[in-house]
């Protein structure tokens, strides 16, 4: 008996020694990164950023994989059926956690189904026009569109999402009657609004702030409860007169519920690391992003508690997508 014993706990020592080396070495092949947006809006920007960081200091490509549609939905949904190994991350936003309210149904639990790995950023949005819209303040906007009641229209990143919400909210403050096009990310949606096929938006601000200072777009106001230090200039829409309207977006990175905890930690000192370099802090800091890293934990806590926060504005302004 004793010798079939030895054996066993040989074996086992061996199987031990080439799983540590194994954990070790992650990643030893490329990472793919889910964006549930197209290009060209807040979240490429900034998951583009911090995939070529990563990349550079891990020694395996990060590879971004775009995956917009069904309110960000989608993407996320890829990333949580996906293996629990590392090699697929997932970018969320506010307009996720605004979804799981305003989508009845959906195929997974943004908080039981992912495992988090690091808050990234926030960004306030900004109320913009086309130069157009004869409007030049807040005032003034809400002036034109009672005057036009239904004939405003303002485009979003889709429906649910954080600009959509934004609208919705700002109509319900002011009582507005204004018409919601729904884009598949807040690129598409500049480029209608640039185009002229709608008159508004509520942008986020890195999809908007470069065209609101070339001219293409005029800037209104910014969502947050401060100014952003992108756009001094432009006061927030609470400034003008709007009392208990506030609105920021933010960005968290995560993996597959059930990731090795020990992938987690390295993915999020990693990512850590990558939010530090001074020319990525210029960078995001010129669009309007200020980075918020902090741990699994810290992110866990705050996803849930957004989802409880918008969840119920949601239900308040009876807003349903689906």
């Amino acid at each position: 008996m004793g010798i079939p014993r030895i054996g066993w706990l040989v074996a086992a020592a061996f199987l031990l020694a080439g799983i540590a080396p194994a954990q070790a070495q992650y990643p030893n092949k490329p990472v793919r990164l889910i964006l549930p947006f197209p290009p060209g809006g807040g979240t490429d920007t900034l998951g583009r950023q911090v995939a070529q960081k990563l990349s550079e200091q891990m020694g395996q490509q990060v590879i971004v994989e775009n995956r917009p549609g069904g309110g960000a939905n989608i993407g996320v949904e890829v990333a949580t059926k996906a293996p629990p190994d590392g090699y697929t991350l997932v970018m969320i936003t506010l307009t996720n956690a605004i979804g799981q309210t305003a989508y009845s149904k959906l195929s997974f639990d943004l908080v039981k189904d992912l495992a988090g790995i690091t808050r990234l950023a926030t960004i306030p949005h900004v109320l913009v026009v086309h130069p157009s819209v004869p409007v030049k303040s807040v005032k003034e906007f809400i002036a034109f569109a009672k005057a036009r009641p239904g004939q405003l229209l303002y485009s979003s990143s889709g429906s649910g999402s954080a600009a959509h919400l934004g609208g919705e909210l700002f109509a319900s403050l002011t009582g507005l009657k204004m018409v919601h096009v729904p884009y598949k990310g807040g690129g598409p949606s500049m480029i209608a609004l640039i185009g002229g096929e709608v008159g508004s938006c509520f942008a986020t601000m890195p999809s908007a702030v470069a065209f609101v200072k070339d001219g293409k777009l005029r800037g209104l106001a910014v969502t947050t409860a401060q100014r952003s230090p992108a756009t001094p200039d432009l006061p927030t829409i609470a400034e003008t007169g709007i009392k208990g309207y506030e609105l920021g977006s933010w960005y968290a990175l995560a993996a597959p519920a059930a990731t090795p905890k020990e992938v987690i930690t390295r993915l999020n000192a990693e990512t850590h690391k990558a939010l530090k370099y001074p020319d990525v802090i210029q960078r995001l800091g010129a669009a309007g992003y200020e980075i918020t890293a902090g741990t699994p934990e810290d992110y866990t806590a705050y996803v849930r508690e957004e989802v409880v926060k918008w969840g119920k504005i949601v239900r308040a302004i009876n807003l349903k997508v689906d």
